[in-house]
């Protein structure tokens, strides 16, 4: 993990399900997601998330909102 600028660069691990293994991506590679829902009882969700492609296979990882604002990545 190196810090440069005060943003993290690491390595991100992901579970790759095509090849039942974890895998690691740089965090140089990945794209930031936010999803927002609206629950059934009317309140609002939002889930953080990192996207990367590795070998053709699509990878996500759910992540903690600070982890995700720490991220110097794009938005998907």
């Amino acid at each position: 993990m190196n810090l440069k600028g005060g943003v993290i660069k690491m390595d991100i691990e992901f579970y790759d399900v095509k090849n039942r293994k974890k895998v690691k991506v740089s965090s140089s590679q990945v794209q930031k997601v936010k999803y927002e829902r609206t629950t059934k009882s009317g309140s609002h969700q939002v889930r953080y998330a990192v996207k990367a492609m590795l070998d053709g296979v699509k990878l996500t990882k759910f992540v903690s909102k600070d982890m995700w604002d720490s991220l110097d990545a794009p938005m998907a």
